[in-house]
């Protein structure tokens, strides 16, 4: 996929690493204009290794400077977040499955549950996941898996 227009409307115009929208009519060379970022995943158990997402032109300018970061929400509340990047490249790579947050009630661990795969289809969109929710000792644990 090479079309930023598709891939826009794909990543409902929202860039991956910041979260927030991109415009659509922006100049392409508009620090907030869109750009099509590649990346490549290690090879997951169905063959995922990569292609296009969304992100503004800044965003994507910074990613080469700095590794990227992909902040949890902070209204969530969750504690211990895992790392998003490492732990997306690493469920493609080896696949199973990895705690990434606890939650202290199951209303809260369904929201970021929630949020979290919404996040992911931007940042791993050739790639899918499910998330499992755990009760134990009083809180309830998040769990992520790459199907």
């Amino acid at each position: 996929m090479s079309d930023l227009n598709e891939i826009g409307d794909r990543d409902n115009w929202i860039c991956w690493l910041c979260d927030k929208p991109v415009d659509p009519d922006a100049s392409v060379n508009s620090d907030l204009g869109p750009s099509a970022d590649s990346f490549a995943l290690a090879k997951a158990k169905k063959g995922a290794s990569g292609g296009e997402r969304l992100a503004h032109r800044m965003c994507n300018t910074m990613k080469g400077k700095n590794a990227p970061v992909v902040a949890w929400a902070p209204e969530l509340l969750v504690a211990e977040p895992a790392p998003i990047v490492e732990t997306v490249e690493r469920l493609t790579r080896k696949g199973g499955r990895e705690l990434v947050a606890r939650c202290s009630s199951e209303a809260d661990a369904m929201q970021a549950s929630d949020w979290l795969l919404d996040r992911l289809s931007r940042f791993a969109p050739d790639v899918s996941f499910s998330t499992q929710i755990n009760p134990g000792g009083g809180q309830y644990m998040l769990m992520l898996k790459a199907d």
